[in-house]
């Protein structure tokens, strides 16, 4: 792979931003990174797991242009995207005396960059942050876009933010500490855009899938790529999600159900939950006549051959879980309006769309005809 580093703008006007796409971007993209990070007081937001691989070598690269510089680690999982660690973070920034130039960089994966940026969100009504994302799921889907929050007791991402980071650094090199299990969990997220609304790039992942999941750096790069400008193009037309951004849940409202009931302790990864809603959407776009079965059995050959989970039954986690229980997580969901359930369903690969009024009872009957 080359040292190129390639450029996505998302195009939100005064919230508008670049994602940056490269290798070792701390020092490739120094260049581009001075305007926003110079003399200013910088909070370096990491856990436990990732901190200790990368904190020192990108507090080696900052120290020259800021003002100061601190580290704050909170435990590794979904568990820390809780008020709790919300409330400490903030405390803990605020003992710093910080002022409104405070810039605060969240380098991890989805549940970092995500508690990070509403950390950033709230303090002092709102400070700069940048986005490191760690993860390969991060880096093609939560760093991007500019949602932010934490979960409750009630439901995954009901308390946060829509607010935009002032660049995303996708940095390749960091994939490669990433053990195959949090590969697959970021791959479920890229193999969602080809689904929802670029065919030729699901064609594209049925060829190299394997290769990338093998760590080509190449793939890696190309697969980010498309990915983030998928969901640049969309955010940028739909910034709240008002309307089409919410076909980038494809799969989700099957996905956060299954997390909700697995408990978000770690047993049930973000990836896997969407991969298994993936083929669920697909299978419950059939089940009501609006796809083929064959494209329901493709979606679900490349998953399961790339060994991903793309069935209820691939999932012991949540063995014993109900119709009725997943349906009552999904009446939860941020994207149900009414009273009535919010699906994104599909045509066919490539051509997905919102629909906002579902019959429970036949999401219900599609349910047990799955268990």
């Amino acid at each position: 792979m080359s040292d190129t580093i390639q450029k996505i703008h998302i195009d939100l006007s005064a919230n508008s931003y670049d994602i940056l796409i490269g290798r070792n971007l701390f020092t490739a993209a120094m260049a581009e990174l001075l305007p926003i990070i110079e003399n200013r007081q910088i909070i370096l937001i990491s856990d436990e797991q990732v901190g200790p691989l990368y904190l020192e070598k990108i507090e080696n690269a900052l120290t020259p242009h800021a003002r100061s510089i601190h580290r704050a680690l909170v435990p590794a999982g979904e568990a820390s995207k809780s008020f709790a660690c919300f409330e400490k973070l903030v405390n803990e920034i605020l003992a710093l005396n910080i002022d409104r130039r405070a810039l605060i960089i969240a380098i991890g994966g989805g549940v970092v960059g995500d508690l990070a940026g509403y950390v950033a969100a709230n303090l002092l009504r709102g400070i700069d942050f940048i986005q490191v994302p760690t993860s390969l799921l991060a880096q093609v889907d939560s760093s991007v876009g500019g949602k932010t929050g934490i979960n409750t007791p009630a439901g995954k991402n009901l308390v946060g933010a829509f607010y935009q980071p002032k660049m995303v650094l996708a940095d390749i090199e960091m994939l490669s500490s990433l053990p195959l299990r949090e590969l697959k969990a970021g791959y479920a997220e890229i193999v969602k855009y080809g689904l929802l609304g670029d065919a030729d790039f699901f064609d594209w992942l049925e060829v190299n899938g394997a290769e990338l999941l093998a760590g080509n750096p190449d793939k890696l790069a190309e697969a980010v790529r498309i990915s983030c400008q998928a969901k640049a193009d969309i955010v940028s037309r739909d910034e709240k999600e008002a309307g089409q951004r919410a076909l980038l849940n494809l799969g989700h409202t099957f996905a956060h159900a299954l997390e909700a009931e697995a408990g978000y302790d770690g047993r049930l990864l973000h990836g896997e939950a969407v991969s298994c809603g993936l083929r669920l959407a697909f299978g419950f776009s059939r089940h009501l006549g609006l796809c083929s079965g064959q494209d329901e059995m493709r979606v679900a050959g490349h998953l399961q051959g790339l060994g991903l989970p793309a069935a209820l039954g691939d999932l012991p986690v949540i063995a014993d879980m109900t119709s009725a229980q997943i349906i009552g997580h999904m009446r939860k969901d941020k994207k149900a309006r009414d009273g009535k359930l919010t699906f994104i369903l599909v045509e066919k690969i490539g051509k997905a769309f919102i629909e906002h009024h579902i019959d429970e009872q036949v999401l219900h009957d599609y349910l047990e005809s799955c268990r």
